[in-house]
């Protein structure tokens, strides 16, 4: 830590002296470089050549040593597993961030200028302040399973509730597909903080004269979220719905926790590591990691182009 420091001082000492001897007309264009040159530096070696260097490995086999062209490709959206695995994370991108935000909206609503507001956003907005693997951990002994025999008692609340109401316990966790939507649970447990956080603070910055002016109209309370409050948060729920879709895309703790992706419950984040760094086929986790970046660059550019309109409005 001390050499990363003494080194930060170094350059930027560096940086300062070269942008002090600079003068005349290119002086601020030359003073602007000398001060983004360590960023594009770190970008270029910390960012760019990593992502070069995964793109081009994509293209050889699991050893790295032989060209295989387009082949780690074609068993991406040919083989079975990797079938179950794109299919796995197309419904965490689907459910995950329209729920979440679905239920964030609602609570927002319903507790907005209510009696203690404050306590009732803090309840939902307490699991972002745990970890991925805490909250994993935490909802693996809601779903945990224990044979019905003898005198053995249910550690696992849904499988206790179950046997209260005269059910036999499930093993959630590997039955699929259903164990996929129950590891989602997780997941927007976790985003529906945030979603409400985000969208009550755009609830609270609608005009009161737009709300004085349509309460005069007689527009009921649905007419009221559907006319004036959405529309006037729209902006906030595209940001919302991309955020939690760019991190839905990269969620591999709570699959990795809870399953470590067996029972076909991975996603392409779990199978990039498990390919990588378990099976060590460094060709095909390439790939599948260069996949990943694909299905997140539409959701950036889509948040860039919606956050430009609104600016321009």
């Amino acid at each position: 830590m001390l050499s990363a420091i003494l080194l930060f001082v170094a350059i930027m000492g560096v940086i300062l002296f070269l942008a002090g001897r600079v003068s005349g007309r290119r002086s601020d264009r030359a003073v602007a470089f000398a001060y983004l040159a360590p960023t594009v530096i770190m970008l270029a070696v910390g960012l760019i050549y990593p992502g070069v260097r995964t793109i081009y490995q994509s293209f050889f086999n699991a050893a790295g040593n032989a060209f295989i062209g387009l082949d780690n490709y074609t068993t991406i959206f040919s083989d079975a597993d990797q079938l179950t695995v794109l299919r796995n994370t197309v419904f965490w991108v689907i459910v995950t961030p329209f729920v979440a935000t679905g239920v964030g909206l609602l609570y927002a609503v319903l507790v907005d200028k209510a009696r203690l507001e404050s306590v009732a956003k803090a309840l939902i907005f307490l699991p972002m302040a745990i970890s991925f693997v805490g909250a994993s951990i935490i909802w693996r002994f809601v779903y945990e399973f224990r044979p019905n025999q003898g005198n053995v008692k249910q550690i696992g609340l849904l499988n206790q509730v179950l046997v209260w109401l005269g059910g036999e316990p499930q093993q959630w966790l590997i039955e699929s597909p259903l164990n996929t939507f129950l590891l989602i649970v997780v997941m927007i447990w976790i985003q529906a903080g945030f979603a409400m956080t985000v969208l009550s603070a755009a609830i609270k910055a609608i005009p009161d004269d737009i709300i004085e002016a349509a309460r005069l109209d007689g527009v009921t309370a649905f007419g009221m979220f559907r006319f004036v409050t959405l529309p006037s948060i729209r902006p906030a729920v595209v940001v919302v719905l991309t955020t939690i879709s760019i991190a839905t895309l990269k969620v591999f703790d709570i699959v990795q926790t809870m399953t470590g992706g067996r029972f076909n419950t991975s996603v392409v984040a779990n199978e990039f590591y498990s390919q990588s760094f378990r099976s060590d086929n460094q060709g095909l986790g390439a790939a599948l990691a260069v996949v990943l970046f694909l299905m997140v660059v539409p959701i950036v550019v889509y948040n860039i182009r919606q956050l430009r309109a609104s600016e321009a409005r």
